[in-house]
């Protein structure tokens, strides 16, 4: 039986701001689906529309064959994990995930109670109050209090915000281990781009109400299809350039009167002023004149602006001749040795790696964004 749930022409209006306009989005039954996107970009009244605390101005939410979207909260088979737990202080641990199946009448609720607390590694935690747990057992418990009523959907509203930065890497392999042993639906939304990457199967990239782009983690970091999510997703270098003609199944590129070349998938436009991107960690540094081009594009003649080592890799800013910076990520495998400040180097990168978007396109976007956090 389908049970996908499918957003079909979604919008929200608050007071004349339209958060959310127009959206469509299916979401395939038992994937680990994340909403990603900066501060206000619509996502959580996206995942508030879901759980029916917010009515939509326009559109249907269908979870299979049922319309859900004028059902009350609590009718709807969906089930929302918030930031801040929002567990009951008097009452023990085995007490609060048992809650909704007592006041649903379920009799034999005792073996299905230990089973959950189990899943989430909390067996034997039952007597305990909240107020007795860490931060990290805190946000499992009021996952197995929302998974044991088996809802079809599980929403995720920044679930691991609250957490320190280990404890929420040790969660996020923890919320993934969970999510295939249940098969339930989990959407997720986050503003922090390594943690959908982490868990998502598929992630849509949310911006000014709308989704920027839909894809697996790899195909957005990959072969982003807009600066904002070249930008929001890791870093990119975008060089301003110009598409001058096509040999093969490739596109000649000039950038600033070099020559690159981009397979043809790989651009997003075909015609026209560029923006050409490269991620920092494909970007091949070596000492100026001493590396042949081997069919990797080049640009020369740069020079190395700055250098910061921070342990796993060393990090580069090059200046190019026409006064641009671009950022080189080099991992610190000892292969090689570190480039001064001041050295002259050629860049070098493979055409597969680059890809092209449209010049109509702020070459900032998503770039503020990325450290702002909070609620969309």
């Amino acid at each position: 039986m389908n049970s996908d749930l499918v957003l079909h022409g979604i919008s929200k209006q608050f007071a004349g701001h339209r958060a959310v306009d127009q959206l469509d989005l299916t979401v395939p039954s038992g994937s680990f689906f994340a909403l990603l996107g900066p501060s206000g970009c619509g996502k959580t009244t996206t995942l508030r529309m879901i759980a029916g605390l917010e009515q939509p101005t326009a559109g249907s939410i269908r979870l299979g064959e049922q319309e859900i979207s004028g059902l009350r909260p609590y009718k709807r088979p969906v089930n929302t994990v918030f930031q801040n737990y929002a567990l009951f202080p008097h009452l023990d641990i085995f007490e609060n995930v048992a809650f909704g199946l007592k006041r649903r009448g379920v009799k034999d609720f005792k073996s299905k109670v230990d089973d959950m607390l189990g899943l989430v590694e909390l067996g034997g935690y039952g007597k305990r109050r909240p107020s007795q747990l860490s931060g990290g057992q805190q946000q499992r418990v009021a996952l197995a209090r929302a998974l044991i009523n088996r809802p079809q959907v599980l929403l995720l509203d920044e679930p691991l915000g609250a957490l320190d930065l280990k404890l929420r890497r040790q969660m996020q392999l923890e919320l993934k281990r969970i999510q295939t042993e249940v098969g339930i639906t989990f959407v997720h939304v986050t503003h922090d781009q390594e943690e959908a990457m982490t868990m998502a199967d598929t992630i849509a990239v949310m911006n000014a109400g709308v989704i920027e782009q839909l894809g697996t983690p790899a195909e957005l970091y990959d072969l982003p299809a807009t600066t904002f999510v070249a930008n929001f997703l890791g870093q990119s270098n975008l060089i301003r350039a110009a598409i001058i003609g096509q040999a093969e199944e490739n596109l000649i590129v000039d950038v600033h009167g070099r020559k690159v070349t981009v397979p043809l998938p790989r651009c997003r436009v075909t015609e026209g002023e560029v923006w050409m991107g490269i991620r920092p960690e494909k970007v091949f540094l070596a000492q100026a004149g001493t590396e042949q081009s081997n069919g990797s594009n080049q640009l020369r003649g740069a020079t190395v602006t700055d250098v910061s080592y921070v342990g796993v890799s060393t990090q580069y800013l090059a200046k190019l001749p026409w006064g641009q910076e671009l950022t080189v990520f080099e991992q610190n495998t000892g292969a090689r040795g570190t480039l001064e400040v001041g050295a002259s180097v050629d860049l070098h990168w493979l055409p597969e790696h680059t890809f092209v978007l449209d010049a109509e396109q702020d070459a900032l976007a998503g770039v503020e964004d990325l450290d702002s956090g909070g609620a969309g």
